[in-house]
């Protein structure tokens, strides 16, 4: 990130300070297509589709050099079974059946992917069909794997990345995930986890994608509140049991071709789990409010079960990244903040950061739900490490 790119960021955000969020976003008339890396930089993606919120696909120039479109496709663009065997036929994969519903996702099974590949090739050979049902690999966490290294390269607009960062710190998991399957094979409407964005690559073949932007899935919702299975499904599109349908502007629809890299921007629901809030978790349980002892630590742990984190977990994840951002600032001298484009976090990159983690954890410490947690124990107190971030942030004014 460059110094007039930031300016530009922090002036998109302090004129949203005060405004109340648009309960729906417009849908776009199209998605973007970046054909040329050498034209396309990180400032024209954080400007035109990072803070707008705004889908793009990126072309297969952008991926040419990853290792997996070298060594797991064959000439002929299909699936090199024979090297995915050599080379990871061993490793236990998690797999789902596309074919049956579990609330709103897919039941799962764990095999070796050798296995994974036979039934492949056997489902193929049944012409697309098989009495297992259609099964997806999904959600394998090879990257955490050191023989991972030269699978793909991380590209420079998703360089900023605090989940993945936080989780690499903590060295216990990851959201890199791989996703492998035959024709059929799909997942559910959804909205990524923690309503963060996300980017996905085709090695080989082709996927359709179906977007919506923040607000429209309010008009999917049936009569209990309950999001749509599958928003392609001839009984959802007939049936109409969702009142709002009609008042839902039809999805971007994007064919992604082999090697090309779709950005899935925050909050857009597309067909793969839905998040539930804390705000949700107090409607369901709201009528024991009066009654039920310490009714709300029982909604911080409903939070957890249901999304992965709760407050306090969520101020763990804003601290190691705040921290690791303030050893950062300290490493930035004068003639280091013209610093533009690079490999890694540049100096303007991480003075961003830290004035966005600031804007974040200030509106979670006044949150009258933060409030009543229990935060004795954490280390250092919210309201400490907020005011390192001011200070850091008042001592680079200047820059």
């Amino acid at each position: 990130m460059d110094r007039e790119t930031r300016v530009f960021a922090e002036s998109h955000f302090r004129s949203l300070r005060g405004r109340l969020p648009s309960r729906v976003c417009p849908t776009p008339d199209r998605v973007d297509f970046i054909e040329n890396p050498d034209s396309f930089s990180y400032a024209d993606f954080f400007k035109g589709y990072l803070l707008p919120n705004l889908p793009c696909v990126f072309s297969s120039a952008f991926t040419e050099g990853w290792g997996s479109r070298k060594h797991w496709v064959t000439p002929s663009g299909k699936p090199d079974f024979d090297y995915l065997l050599q080379n990871y036929g061993d490793v236990v994969v998690p797999v789902a059946n596309c074919g049956v519903q579990e609330y709103n996702s897919n039941p799962k099974e764990h095999m070796p992917l050798r296995d994974y590949i036979s039934y492949w090739k056997e489902f193929i050979q049944g012409h697309y069909s098989s009495p297992r049902g259609c099964l997806y690999l999904k959600d394998w966490h090879l990257c955490r794997d050191s023989s991972a290294e030269g699978i793909f390269t991380l590209p420079v607009y998703f360089s900023s990345d605090w989940l993945n960062e936080y989780w690499d710190t903590l060295d216990v998991d990851d959201y890199r995930f791989i996703y492998m399957g035959p024709t059929g094979t799909w997942s559910p409407f959804h909205a990524d986890i923690f309503r963060s964005f996300s980017w996905s690559v085709n090695i080989c073949g082709r996927k359709k994608w179906f977007l919506f932007p923040p607000g429209q899935e309010e008009a999917l919702r049936d009569c209990h509140g309950g999001l749509p299975y599958d928003v392609t499904a001839p009984a959802f599109l007939e049936s109409r049991p969702h009142p709002g349908l009609n008042h839902c502007s039809p999805p971007l629809e994007v064919m992604q071709e082999a090697g090309e890299m779709v950005f899935v921007p925050s909050g857009w629901h597309h067909q793969v789990h839905n998040m539930q809030e804390l705000c949700a978790v107090q409607r369901e349980v709201g009528e024991w409010k009066d009654t039920m002892p310490d009714w709300h630590h029982h909604c911080q742990v409903i939070m957890r079960s249901c999304s992965g984190i709760n407050f306090k977990e969520f101020y763990h994840f804003l601290k190691v990244i705040a921290e690791r951002r303030l050893l950062l600032a300290k490493e930035i001298g004068p003639g280091e903040v013209e610093y533009g484009e690079g490999s890694g976090l540049g100096p303007q990159q991480t003075i961003f950061d830290i004035s966005r983690i600031a804007e974040v954890l200030a509106s979670v410490v006044v949150n009258p739900d933060f409030q009543k947690v229990d935060t004795s124990m954490l280390s250092p107190q919210p309201e400490d490490l907020l005011q390192q971030l001011e200070e850091v942030m008042a001592s680079m004014e200047p820059l």
